[in-house]
């Protein structure tokens, strides 16, 4: 089933600057970063990866 993306939509990512983390799920120690809009999280995603963060 395809997910229909609608105006309630939030995209997540918790963050750990001092591990230089960015993970898509809850992780201890991380700070949680909430998107409403999808160009904003991409730019987001975009940025941690030019400063060459970790995802999990």
């Amino acid at each position: 089933m395809e997910k229909t993306m609608t105006a309630e939509t939030v995209w997540r990512v918790w963050v750990d600057t001092r591990r230089r983390l960015v993970s898509f799920h809850e992780e201890e120690g991380c700070q949680l970063i909430e998107f409403y809009n999808r160009d904003m999280f991409l730019r987001c995603v975009d940025e941690y990866t030019g400063k060459q963060y970790r995802y999990q």
